[in-house]
């Protein structure tokens, strides 16, 4: 029934990777099933088969589609099933859509769709890899046209070594985590996470990548030529040569005077009547190519670009090739949240927020990867007004997402630990203005936000891109690219991190990769030009992380306390930590592992709370003090209530500081006391006294009456039958029979 089916096998970083073809999905253009250890992902890649009309780009769509069957779970939702696509699904379609993208020819405008369904994850083989290969794969052996393929890697640093494709125990351990995706020769693409790695170490990571990813690379490559399917023609939409010379024959000067500024608001009113002007004279003798003749302008506006760059070190704006724009730094802008930062490069500027919450604010999450919750948020926000355009807003795009995970990972190593500060830290930076390179100044503005708001982060970190323009065997970088030399350029090389490493890396390439000697030099500048950030602007507008939190913010104290008494601390129902919650006006949150977490907006009620928390936890020593609440008179003394289960009596001898006739004379049930623990019997019963509280802490002057009665508590009554009971039935007269 199959008979195309075909099995390919391969070992990857030491385990078996297998490719399966020609059973499912046979109605796609490319399709393969990869077995990577235990984790199994379905991959299928279709085209249209016209182009669409309208556009000036090419319309590819990659999905990562997490199913929760995967790892045995049934979906938390309402519905129980799958719905949109999770960060971390989005996060994977970016990646791989990154590298594979420049790789499809720049004229054609047929629909391309990619799938990737993970259907078995084992996380000691990542799906991510798993779904990389696969895509490889399926657009290698199908017939749409592609100049692949590509192969990714995982790569980790464990123990000073690097480890390809690292298991799950591995990761945890690891002080960074980079994927890298190459060509045959080339270095394709780079998505890093790392804590302070120095930039040799780095590139010494991306290079065990690449070569990693060249013997996949040959395995994929076996498979074409076995069973690849010949590639489909397409209409190019790609102008033909006359035209594009007429064009810009016609346009060159004015292009060329337009693009000569640094503002980018001149430069587009510049173009626009040279846009007019174009199609004015062309249309009429190019009819109904209007895209064609905007495609023509576009390439006018590269090629001035290009050769001011390659010909003349010139950029758009006069800087020279090292030199960053003209940079600002503020804090403290708005007085009423928790933080906030705005950091300023040029035209561009993020302002970026600081929420501090309990650790019951931490998000959740209902996916296929191994983390459950996650404490720091950063969230990443781009109104249309930041460009200078006019739409409504619809909510994050992928690229909004994938620019808010890119800044968490860079600030995510210099986060304190929840030992050391106990709280959920939630940033969202809004982009103000655009005009390149915003998610690396939503690095620095949250590196702002973060010392405003207090926070003792363990260093400052700055982002900032490095551009790339090639032309054969030429080529050159230049830093802090703005949005123009990013269109018109080859490579946007983004670098976080502090004076000791780097934090995190994403490279989006227009060209089919990059030589070790092009990461070498990408990654000597950025590290140049983030510590010019921090020391000459960052550090200037905040020297450090302000002592004391806003008056806004929650104050949080945290303890650890016994598995076993967690229980103590809930109780019954939840009673006991309502109860704790209501009276101190605090949030209470108990973890599994026995942490527990109190906030609150007044540090004295917080300490409060924690001190009922420590009572029920540990016995009262005697000679402490403690606040509690009067719960039963009786005649000979008044029973309080030092922590919820714990009580104590206060004997009529050592309620006051003199001499007491009456318990109701000084005491009332409700009343709120400070007591002092005298001592604990042989039975675990507490005696305290008041008297003793109101000298040692009050300073009250005891008068000058006789010796207090001796402290003895009333013996224990017999039943009828000569047998005594534990607790002495105070106060209670005898039933009559």
């Amino acid at each position: 029934m199959f008979e195309n089916y075909k099995v390919y096998k391969t070992d990857f970083a030491g385990r078996p990777l297998v490719v399966e073809t020609g059973k499912m999905a046979q109605l796609a253009n490319g399709e393969c099933l990869v077995r990577y250890g235990e984790t199994v992902v379905h991959v299928a890649a279709t085209a249209s088969a016209k182009p669409r009309d309208g556009i000036d780009f090419f319309p590819l769509s990659v999905d990562f589609e997490e199913k929760l069957y995967s790892v045995g779970r049934i979906p938390g939702s309402y519905l129980k099933r799958e719905g949109r696509p999770t960060d971390h699904a989005i996060l994977t379609s970016r990646m791989i859509d990154r590298p594979i993208r420049p790789l499809f020819p720049k004229d054609m405008r047929n629909d391309v769709s990619v799938v990737c369904t993970v259907m078995s994850v084992d996380h000691d083989c990542q799906p991510e890899i798993a779904a990389m290969v696969g895509t490889s794969v399926a657009l290698s052996i199908s017939d749409i046209p592609w100049d692949g393929p590509i192969s990714g890697a995982s790569v980790g640093y464990v123990d000073g070594e690097f480890v390809v494709n690292p298991t799950s125990e591995q990761r945890k351990n690891s002080k960074m985590a980079v994927t890298v995706v190459s060509t045959a020769d080339r270095i394709a693409m780079i998505e890093a996470g790392a804590d302070e790695i120095p930039d040799d170490v780095m590139y010494n990571g991306i290079m065990a990548g690449h070569k990693a990813n060249q013997a996949m690379v040959q395995f994929i490559n076996s498979i074409k030529e076995e069973i690849g399917k010949p590639k489909f023609s397409y209409p190019s939409n790609e102008p033909d040569e006359e035209m594009l010379e007429a064009v810009k024959d016609f346009a060159l000067e004015d292009v060329r005077l337009a693009l000569d500024t640094d503002d980018k608001n001149v430069r587009d009113e510049r173009l626009q009547p040279i846009y007019e002007k174009v199609h004015e004279k062309f249309d009429p003798i190019y009819p109904e190519q209007g895209a064609k003749i905007d495609e023509c302008m576009y390439k006018t506006q590269k090629y001035v670009v290009r050769r001011w760059l390659l010909d003349e070190q010139k950029r758009v704006d006069g800087r020279k090739m090292d030199e960053i724009r003209p940079l600002a730094a503020e804090v403290g802008i708005l007085p009423r949240v928790h933080g906030s930062g705005m950091f300023t490069r040029g035209q561009t500027q993020v302002l970026t927020v600081a929420t501090l919450g309990s650790m019951s604010d931490e998000q959740t999450f209902d996916s296929i990867s191994e983390q459950e919750t996650k404490r720091y948020i950063h969230q990443y926000n781009m109104p249309s007004y930041s460009v200078g355009e006019t739409r409504p807003s619809r909510g994050p795009g992928r690229r909004e997402i994938g620019h808010g995970a890119l800044a968490e990972r860079a600030l995510l190593p210099v986060i304190p630990s929840v030992d050391e500060f106990p709280y959920t830290l939630r940033l969202v930076s809004e982009v103000l203005s655009s005009n390149g390179s915003t998610s690396q100044a939503s690095i620095c503005g949250s590196t702002l936000a973060l010392m405003d708001a207090g926070v003792p982060i363990k260093a400052p970190v700055a982002g900032i891109s490095c551009g790339l323009i090639t032309e054969g065997e030429r080529w050159m970088t230049m830093v802090d690219i703005q949005g123009v030399e990013d269109f018109f350029g080859d490579m946007d090389f983004k670098v976080a991190g502090t004076h000791a490493g780097i934090t995190a890396i994403q490279m989006d390439l227009k060209i089919h990769g990059l030589t070790p000697d092009m990461v070498r030099e990408a990654l000597y500048k950025t590290h140049k030009a983030r510590d010019y950030i921090i020391d000459d602007v960052m550090l200037k507008a905040i020297a450090e992380p302000r002592k004391e939190l806003s008056k806004y913010a929650p104050k949080m104290l945290s303890t650890v306390i016994p598995v076993e008494k967690i229980r103590e601390v809930i109780g019954s129902g939840g009673k006991v930590i309502q109860k704790i919650c209501a009276e101190c006006e605090v949030k209470v949150d108990v973890e599994e592992d026995g942490h527990v977490f109190v906030s609150g907006i007044d540090m004295d009620n917080c300490k409060r709370a924690m001190g009922i928390i420590d009572t029920i936890v540990n016995d009262p020593e005697p000679g402490s003090f403690y606040n509690g609440k009067v719960t039963r008179l009786m005649d000979f003394g008044a029973f309080v209530e030092i922590a919820p289960g714990k009580e104590g009596l206060v004997h009529i001898s050592q309620l006051d500081v003199k001499r007491v006739e009456k318990v109701a004379d000084v005491v009332n049930v409700g009343d709120e006391v400070m007591v002092k623990v005298l001592n604990i019997d042989e039975k675990g019963r507490l005696n305290l006294s008041r008297r003793a509280a109101l000298i040692e802490v009050d300073g009250m002057v005891p008068e000058n009456d006789p010796e207090p009665r001796p402290f003895r508590r009333p013996a224990p009554r017999h039943d009828d039958h000569g047998r005594s009971g534990g607790r002495p039935n105070y106060g209670k007269p005898r039933q009559s029979k």
